[in-house]
């Protein structure tokens, strides 16, 4: 299998570098496109969609990425469901006997920093002086929910613990956090449904 994995930005391309490979099964392999932006990527992607169309061989998929930052996700999802659906390609919610997954469709709700806050050690394996007790305050035991950006929470309490002072640098945090990262511990439920659908491939 061979995913092309359709980014938002280069945080998370650094995030999932680390993390695809932790994931999917050895052997197989992944490409990585990232984009300048949120909205960048939604208004590139229809054009590429149909674009692999044409040649996307058995035993590629491609996977899109969004953060969910504080749209609607069950709309969001749809808009992304309805691109693939235009281009003429297959996602897992159109899937019938027989055919295969070409398309899927993931969202990090809010952001991709709330997928860091859902794995703690990880946090702490790449910044020590982070409180061992971070995943017990109420604002952050469910990773998805946390209010007011992910990203500025994130910036918040590395810096309260002396990191990052001039501003958080998200490709650098991304990178370091996520080389540390267990998929199957967590807590994100987003996470997790990113994971299960890059199973789900693996599966197919």
């Amino acid at each position: 299998m061979h995913i092309e994995f359709f980014l938002e930005e280069p945080s998370c391309e650094a995030a999932i570098q680390n993390i695809a490979p932790r994931i999917l099964p050895a052997g197989d392999s992944f490409n990585i496109h990232p984009h300048q932006g949120k909205s960048d990527l939604l208004a590139k992607l229809p054009d590429r969609l149909r674009g692999y169309r044409y040649w996307l061989p058995q035993d590629w998929c491609i996977v899109v990425l969004l953060d969910a930052d504080d749209q609607n996700c069950e709309e969001l999802k749809a808009d992304l469901e309805q691109y693939a659906r235009t281009a003429g390609l297959i996602t897992p919610a159109r899937r019938r006997p027989g055919s295969r997954i070409q398309v899927v469709n993931r969202i990090a709700v809010e952001e991709l920093e709330a997928w860091f806050f859902g794995d703690v050690e990880a946090l702490r394996a790449a910044y020590p002086r982070v409180s061992a007790t971070l995943a017990k305050k109420a604002r952050y035991r469910d990773p998805d929910a946390i209010t007011g950006g992910t990203c500025e929470a994130l910036e918040r309490e590395l810096q309260r613990h002396g990191y990052f002072p001039g501003g958080l640098r998200k490709i650098t945090a991304a990178r370091e956090i996520s080389h540390q990262m267990d998929p199957a511990r967590n807590r994100s439920r987003s996470f997790q449904v990113f994971r299960e659908g890059l199973l789900q491939l693996s599966r197919a």
